[in-house]
C-alpha cells in the first residue's frame, strides 16, 4: 500500500472517530451533533462569493449541502492527516508516535474557530454562540479526539499493511 492511501485511511479513520464520539458526546451530555448540512450550506454559497453569513441556518438551502458538508468533513480530515507525512515525514507513517498525532488534532482547531465559526455566523471561536465556552469546551475535545483516532489510523494501518 503506498503512503497516500495509508494517509487516506488514517484520515478516514480519525474522521469517523469524531463522529463516534459526537454520538456519544450527544448521548452523554446531550450535546447535539454538528450539523454538516449546515457546512454545506456554507461551501455552497462559495459558487456566489459569499462566504460569511450572520447566521448560516437563515441562508438559502443549497441543493445537495448535506451530501457537500459529510464529503467536505471527510476530505478536510484526509487533508488534516496529510500534515502528519508532510510535518514529521513518512517514518511516521512506519513508526507512529502520539504526541505529534495529539499535536496535528489539536492544532486543527484552528480551522473552526478561525473560518468556519466566523464565517457561519458563530464569530470567532464561537463567540456569538449561546454559551461560547462550553463550544470551544466542546471543539477542543473533538480535535484531541480526532488526534487519538489519527493515532490509531495509523496503527491499525502498521499493524495490517
Amino acid at each position: 500500500m503506498n503512503y497516500l492511501t495509508i494517509t487516506a485511511f488514517i484520515g478516514l479513520f480519525a474522521t469517523a472517530t469524531t463522529d463516534l464520539w459526537a454520538l456519544l458526546r450527544k448521548r452523554l451530555f446531550a450535546v447535539p451533533p454538528p450539523d454538516f448540512g449546515m457546512v454545506g450550506r456554507w461551501i455552497g454559497h462559495f459558487a456566489h462569493r459569499r462566504f460569511r453569513h450572520e447566521r448560516i441556518a437563515a441562508a438559502a438551502p443549497v441543493a445537495g449541502e448535506r451530501l457537500i458538508g459529510w464529503t467536505a468533513h471527510y476530505l478536510i480530515g484526509v487533508s488534516f492527516a496529510a500534515i502528519l507525512p508532510a510535518a514529521w515525514g513518512v517514518r511516521w507513517l512506519e513508526h507512529p508516535a502520539l504526541l505529534p498525532a495529539l499535536v496535528v488534532g489539536i492544532a486543527t482547531v484552528a480551522a473552526p474557530f478561525l473560518l468556519m465559526q466566523p464565517g457561519m455566523g458563530a464569530g470567532f471561536a464561537a463567540r456569538r454562540t449561546p454559551r461560547p465556552a462550553a463550544a470551544r469546551f466542546h471543539s477542543i475535545v473533538t480535535h484531541t479526539v480526532f488526534g487519538l483516532g489519527l493515532y490509531a489510523g495509523a496503527l491499525l494501518t502498521r499493524r495490517f499493511v
